[in-house]
């Protein structure tokens, strides 16, 4: 099944240069990019990404430090489509806490740091990217970052292989 998924590439991402290592791996697979933009969040738009549900599973600390990490910099948004898409994507992506991420995965390679680390510091988790996690919220995400205009349509050469 052709999906919609959104990715962003975090303050941290951004900062450390990674922006076209992470969009390369996602083109490489035959994901197809029907987004993109560069955006700097504030506060209001910052706790609509990361919503009460989160609070709620994780704490308000959280959230808290979860929205003001995704406000220390410009974030890379990216729609992304393709078979699939919410799972390979988090597959691609891996475990949430860089320090469980597998090699190969984007955290795995390019982040290391564990979540009592960041609970020392009280920040949120410097692990480079965010992926949708299921279908609700790729819905959810793709419309809060893009308006329909800002997504596009095309043909590839992988959609012969998909479609």
């Amino acid at each position: 099944m052709i999906e919609r998924t959104l990715v962003l590439i975090k303050p941290d991402g951004v900062q450390r240069g990674l922006i076209g290592k992470i969009i390369t791996r996602f083109e490489d697979v035959g994901f197809k990019i029907v987004g993109m933009k560069m955006v700097w969040s504030d506060e209001e738009f910052a706790k609509k990404h990361y919503t009460e549900d989160l609070a709620k599973r994780r704490g308000e600390h959280v959230r808290k430090y979860m929205t003001d990490f995704l406000m220390l910099g410009p974030v890379v948004a990216i729609a992304i489509e393709g078979v699939d898409a919410i799972d390979n994507v988090r597959k691609m992506v891996g475990a949430t806490e860089p320090k469980t991420a597998l090699p190969g995965t984007i955290r795995g390679d390019f982040t290391h740091v564990s979540y009592s680390h960041c609970d020392e510091k009280n920040q949120g988790v410097r692990n480079v990217i965010h992926a949708s996690a299921d279908k609700k919220d790729a819905e959810y995400e793709v419309n809060l970052w893009f308006s329909a205009k800002e997504l596009h349509t095309y043909k590839t050469v992988h959609d012969i292989h998909v479609l």
